[in-house]
């Protein structure tokens, strides 16, 4: 066996590694909501179905309530069951939630004390309730809903006349305004709908408890969703629209400010920008925005007002996190906590503008719940351990890396190390490409069903998790960098960081994969075609094949135009079939495993069957299509998950490690004794 040179791992030698059986029950924390005192937490901790034990299914998500201090920690709603969108009652003395429970057609608004006890359904709506905010009084909640189908079109329907009008037969999403004042513990009156000329999304009172501020888009679609939701502010009573706010892009998180003056939002810095980064506010009155951290290279991910007006805010800023705060002129921004090593993307501010919660997570620790006394400049201490089986987990080195691609520009990535390694061994290296392209590797929690990560490490790999020019992160301008030049300069800043493990002496350059899902799943289709002297495995999911008929059958061709293309293929399709992987195929030499949900809205499975059916009838390469039911633009469920591990991981080693020149068996062996690997 290879010397191992990590010597904790040598320490550890009784420990044993990570399979694909551990990371399909891995636990993780998902919202957090700090209570208005300060001394409490609600959090949603998403628990994954027993494979081969439960029935089939996504993970549950349940609630629970930690105290600030973590001496407590107690389930307020546990078992089979899916909780969402947590906020404490004005005073405090409540926790409301979304779920659909027993005896539920439709997802409610459920309450429950603070203290724990039993939970009451406090609204049920004729349709799924999706978001909900509280009147600063408590007296009253607003919400978003769809309106219902009319009777006669149900009635058709079940005589058989069930067809669908493409982008047409779209049912409206509606506001409406539910009176509480009669208590708590018992069920509400109707809610009485607010007109208003879109629709809506979310919805946030202002401090009088007089106004409403609404993301509204001009239809439900989901292009409309991403690219053209405006903020809007509404009289609460009337439904009269006070205000129009002209945000110059995608829309994030808004609020008010704690006087009811200033509006707050996470905004795209133009309709070109990928990503709704840039922390920006205006008057409640409409107006001219203004961007509070110009200089600020990475994107903002969340805020909340503090009461003295001023901003607390959480910043991705190239691989790690930053909690600044700032004034609304946009002076005295601050940091209070950074970190390379512990990365954030969700917090929740306490009343008092002195404590806030965090969801954080390590290299070495999935998402838990942190809490941080911003007054007292502490460092974010750990609550939760919902894991704790991984501290007999041998994890490899995980570490930051930076190469210069062709051009000059600074690259970074992520590298996780063979779990063992002889002195001077090459050994096989798999690059994960990211989605969108606008996101971006953090140095977190980098293993899930489709990331091998400590998987793969485990098994001897090198994993390396670059992020190309176009990612998020590190401001407007790099996240602009690869428009228009799909795969192009992009696809060379992985190529380079390939070479630089291999000139390192680390990566074998005859045995490198290349694995990703939706954007990095074209990546990968365009590695194991139009680059595949440089790679010896792929892995694609959810991919793009063909980008002229990518277009034609997504649901968000418009933000593909705006934000990644700066133009479509009817305008130019030579340059969308040049950057096609199927234009290809002939000096295609990668086996490429391709899997796909057979419901995906925005990359068609099409692209897959095209590009599998072109490899099958243009070459003699190893490829197989994995399609799975019932699953979309990734996998949900716990049996599709394991699956695809499982799958993945064979497919590398077949022909990464044990030399490999045909199809592996199609069948799986689904082991699900502990220690499978």
């Amino acid at each position: 066996m290879p010397a191992v040179q990590d010597q904790e791992a040598g320490l550890a030698s009784e420990a044993r590694v990570l399979t694909p059986r551990d990371v399909a029950r891995i636990q993780t924390v998902g919202e957090v909501a700090l209570r208005p005192d300060g001394d409490a937490i609600a959090y949603t901790l998403s628990v994954p179905r027993e494979v081969g034990e439960d029935e089939n299914g996504p993970a549950w998500s349940q609630l629970y309530v930690v105290s600030f201090d973590g001496s407590e920690n107690r389930p307020f709603v546990a078992g089979e069951v899916n909780v969402s969108h947590l906020r404490w009652s004005p005073d405090g003395e409540y926790l409301s939630y979304l779920a659909r429970r027993e005896g539920d057609e439709q997802t409610s608004i459920y309450v429950i004390p603070a203290q724990a006890g039993e939970s009451v359904r406090l609204y049920h709506h004729e349709t799924n309730i999706e978001a909900f905010d509280w009147r600063p009084d408590g007296r009253a909640i607003a919400f978003v809903a769809n309106e219902t189908a009319p009777l006669d079109l149900e009635e058709l329907r079940k005589q058989g006349f069930d067809q669908e009008i493409y982008e047409e037969d779209w049912l409206s999403k509606r506001l409406f305004v539910l009176n509480v004042s009669g208590g708590l513990e018992e069920p509400a009156e109707v809610a009485e709908m607010v007109d208003v000329p879109g629709q809506p999304w979310h919805v946030e009172w202002d401090p009088d408890g007089t106004r409403l501020l609404t993301d509204l888009s001009p239809t439900p679609l989901i292009d409309d969703r991403y690219m053209h939701r405006r903020l809007h502010v509404i009289d609460a009573s009337t439904g009269a629209v006070l205000a129009k706010i002209e945000n110059p892009g995608k829309l994030g998180s808004f609020r008010w400010s704690p006087d009811g003056e200033t509006i707050a939002m996470v905004s795209g810095a133009d309709i070109h920008d990928p990503l709704e980064g840039r922390l920006m506010v205006v008057s409640a009155e409409g107006g001219e925005l203004r961007d509070l951290l110009p200089g600020l290279e990475g994107h903002v991910a969340d805020f909340h007002f503090a009461p003295n007006g001023r901003i607390v805010y959480l910043a991705n800023v190239g691989t790690g996190t930053r909690v600044g705060r700032v004034r609304t002129n946009g002076q005295n921004d601050e940091s209070l906590y950074e970190s390379e090593e512990l990365v954030s993307d969700a917090l929740s501010l306490g009343a008092n503008g002195r404590r806030l919660a965090l969801v954080a997570e390590s290299s070495e620790m999935p998402r838990e719940a942190f809490a941080m006394r911003i007054d007292r400049r502490e460092e974010p201490s750990r609550l939760t351990d919902v894991n704790p089986w991984l501290s007999d987990i041998r994890l490899a080195r995980q570490e930051i890396v930076r190469w210069t691609a062709e051009d000059g520009l600074e690259i970074e990535g992520l590298l996780i190390h063979p779990l063992e390694r002889s002195e001077g061994e090459l050994v096989p290296t798999i690059v994960v490409a990211h989605g969108g392209p606008e996101s971006h590797y953090k140095n977190g929690w980098l293993t899930s069903y489709s990331m091998p990560g400590q998987m793969a490490a485990a098994r001897g790999y090198a994993v390396i998790y670059p992020n190309y020019r176009g990612s998020t992160g590190r401001g407007v301008d790099f996240a602009k960098a690869d428009q228009g030049d799909g795969a192009g300069a992009e696809f060379d800043d992985v190529l380079a960081g390939v070479d630089a493990l291999i000139e390192r002496g680390l990566s074998d350059p005859e045995r490198v994969g290349i694995t990703g899902g939706s954007y990095g799943g074209y990546f990968t289709a365009w590695g194991s075609t139009r680059h595949s002297d440089r790679f010896a495995a792929g892995v694609m999911f959810v991919g793009i094949s063909d980008q002229l008929s990518k277009t034609g059958t997504s649901d968000i061709p418009k933000e593909m135009e705006l934000v990644h293309w700066l133009t479509n293929p009817y305008e130019n399709p030579e340059l969308f079939l040049e950057r096609s992987p199927i234009m290809y195929v002939q000096q295609a030499r990668t086996p490429l495993l391709i899997l796909h949900g057979k419901d995906d809205p925005r990359v068609n499975p099409g692209q897959s069957r095209e590009l599998y059916r072109a490899l099958k009838m243009m070459t003699q390469v190893p490829v197989r299509l994995v399609l799975y039911p019932g699953e979309g633009h990734g996998n949900r469920r716990a049996g599709a998950r394991y699956d695809y591990s499982l799958r993945m991981l064979r497919w590398f080693d077949h022909f990464l490690k044990e030399g490999g020149t045909e199809l592996p068996p199609w069948q799986v062996d689904y082991d699900l004794r502990p220690d499978v690997m």
